[in-house]
């Protein structure tokens, strides 16, 4: 494996490292925030709107996250790559 290439690889690893520590801590505010506030929500049509909307917010989210992580695999070579040469050529102006 060239250099290049594991220069774009380490890039992607990292972005989906935190894309997964991202989904994670959405998950859990979101959760958080739902079991704190569900005893103060006094009405039970209500409690079903926010949970349908916490849901909501959940799945479109995290199916978002997954769909850009899908999109930097398939293009990761073109993604990484510009920017690694340009951080290689901002590099080399400054010395």
């Amino acid at each position: 494996m060239s250099d290049l290439q594991q220069r774009i690889e380490a890039l992607y690893r990292s972005d989906v490292r935190g894309s997964v520590l991202l989904i994670v801590c959405l998950w859990a505010t979101i959760l958080f925030v739902l079991l704190m506030t569900w005893a103060y929500i006094p009405d039970s049509g209500i409690k079903v709107v926010v949970a349908i909307a916490a849901a909501a917010v959940l799945i479109f989210n995290t199916a978002a996250i997954l769909a850009m992580l899908n999109h930097y695999k398939e293009d990761k070579d073109f993604i990484y790559g510009l920017d690694i040469k340009n951080a290689d050529a901002a590099r080399n102006r400054q010395s």
